[in-house]
């Protein structure tokens, strides 16, 4: 596959330079497509760039270093980084995909509600601060909701 859109499926884009093993619910496989670009392109089809998506991210929680992206807000798609989006290995994470994080042989298992695990070569504080800065986002998204609801 060549192209690939970010949808509700999505769990997670594991970047594998300049491709990518893409996790959807009830399956997986390989786009021929960085993770970066599959961000960038997925953040326009809904509307914007992904550097407008990153200075929404600040104005609303004030994170600008692997600042989570709300990729399309109706529908809570909000992805984190595992490093600087500027470097090839960067994979994406849907926060509210995720079951558990831990270490395991040296390495940091990412374990998603639909069973499947990805290892990571990051640390356990770096993705918990992650995933905290990721819902945290989702809090303040559901709150404004609520919000309008009352109005």
């Amino acid at each position: 596959m060549d192209k690939y859109e970010i949808n509700d499926k999505t769990v997670a884009l594991y970047s594998m330079n300049n491709k990518t093993r893409v996790y959807e619910e009830n399956q997986n496989f390989i786009v021929n497509q960085p993770a970066s670009e599959i961000m960038e392109d997925s953040c326009s089809y809904f509307g914007s760039s992904l550097e407008g998506r990153k200075k929404g991210t600040n104005s609303l929680i004030g994170v600008t270093y692997k600042a989570p992206i709300i990729v399309e807000e109706s529908r809570n798609m909000i992805f984190f980084p595992t490093t600087s989006p500027r470097l090839k290995n960067c994979s994406w994470l849907r926060s509210n995909k995720i079951k558990s994080y831990y270490y395991k042989n040296n390495h940091l298992v990412v374990e998603f509600k639909n069973g499947d695990k990805i290892l990571l070569n990051s640390s356990y504080d770096m993705i918990n601060n992650q995933v905290l800065r990721a819902t945290r986002l989702e809090s303040i998204l559901r709150d404004r909701k609520l919000e309008e609801q009352v109005k």
